[in-house]
């Protein structure tokens, strides 16, 4: 049963471009403990634009932020009402889950799945304001669809004959279906589009791409190996060359790549090798292209060997003090990062702990409509 858990998941990962955003909820229940590392009972998470920004476990209990600015902006009001909601709905799901258990005459002592996604699409227009595209609002049990809402006419949709009962019961409750288009069309819309002025925010503080470029000793003594090391850039699409006398290299050149890996700051890294004649006379440069701070570098080895002698003890060396650098770097940034925010304080921040309180009680009135009995 585990691949179900990374079911949803992978219905979203999709290529989003700059103009086009989502902010979507996915909860994920088990029928029973689950002795696998990681796996919990019951987990919620919210991604914005395919970014984790909030998590929730039955073990923590607790529902916590995933990225600095949603930490720096949002006052703890709204983490203690968050986790409220996300108990509410840990208990929601432990009781329909049953309830689906029974209606299909199925074993309790077998390992069950209940998940549910909902949110909202939204896309920029020329004057930079988030039109609806469309809502999902969408259950899954057992890594099959189940049931889903159909937002333009209003009804819910049965993907299986065990949901049949529920989207009778569904359909007749008009508060439901007002409740779940209203909060997909104009709520979740409401909560991107606030998200987003933070994420901009954070995008303006991010300086530009880092690069490094630094030659080691490779096995054969007669060659060496040219590191261009690429760090601290968001997002996280980036294109990284390494260009000899204005050729770029390929694979077919023994240029080797990382690809793109995250560092512990929510920012990324990418780091390219190639192996070469320590004789070779050419010109070596790194060239980044990042789209996303406008960012044009280019980084020309200025050829310093290392000796014919040295071990791999040299390499920790060099490395290590790339690394020093780069760290002080980091810590640059996020100072500055940490400044700018305190510096220039939101002033909707206290408006999201009103909107907060008056969903969380709505939220309440919802699930108790909402049974899948």
């Amino acid at each position: 049963m585990f691949f179900v858990v990374a079911f949803f998941v992978a219905t979203i990962i999709t290529t989003v471009s700059n103009e086009k955003h989502s902010l979507k909820y996915i909860y994920t229940a088990f029928s029973r403990h689950v002795e696998l590392p990681g796996i919990h009972e019951f987990t919620a998470m919210g991604l914005l634009d395919n970014r984790m920004i909030d998590y929730y476990d039955s073990s923590t209990q607790k529902k916590i932020p995933k990225q600095d600015w949603m930490k720096e902006q949002l006052q703890q009001e709204y983490w203690d009402k968050g986790t409220q909601s996300r108990q509410s709905k840990q208990q929601w799901f432990k009781v329909n889950i049953d309830i689906l258990i029974n209606r299909m005459r199925q074993s309790s002592n077998d390992t069950h799945v209940l998940q549910w996604m909902h949110g909202c699409e939204g896309e920029e227009d020329t004057n930079g304001d988030l039109k609806f595209v469309r809502g999902v609002d969408t259950y899954n049990y057992d890594g099959n669809d189940f049931l889903s809402f159909d937002d333009e006419h209003q009804v819910w949709v049965a993907a299986a004959d065990a949901a049949l009962q529920t989207k009778r019961k569904w359909d007749e409750v008009t508060a439901l279906k007002d409740y779940t288009k209203g909060y997909l069309e104009k709520e979740c819309m409401e909560w991107m589009s606030s998200f987003l002025v933070y994420t901009k925010q954070q995008l303006k503080n991010v300086s530009p791409p880092e690069v490094f470029m630094f030659a080691t000793p490779a096995k054969e003594k007669t060659n060496i190996v040219l590191t261009c090391f690429v760090t601290d850039f968001y997002p996280r699409d980036i294109s990284l060359q390494i260009v000899r006398n204005g050729r770029v290299l390929s694979a077919d050149d023994g240029l080797v790549t990382t690809r793109v890996r995250p560092n512990e700051d929510e920012t990324f890294q990418i780091r390219n090798h190639v192996e070469i004649l320590r004789t070779d006379s050419a010109d070596y440069t790194c060239r980044v292209i990042h789209e996303g701070t406008s960012s044009v570098v280019e980084k020309t080895w200025d050829r310093p060997l290392p000796s014919e002698d040295e071990t791999g003890d040299i390499i920790g060396v060099v490395v290590g003090v790339v690394l020093i650098v780069v760290c002080a770097t980091l810590g640059i940034v996020l100072f500055k990062r940490k400044q700018a925010v305190k510096e220039k304080p939101s002033p909707s921040a206290t408006a999201f702990i009103s909107k907060c309180l008056s969903f969380l009680l709505r939220d309440f009135c919802f699930l108790f409509m909402k049974s899948l009995t």
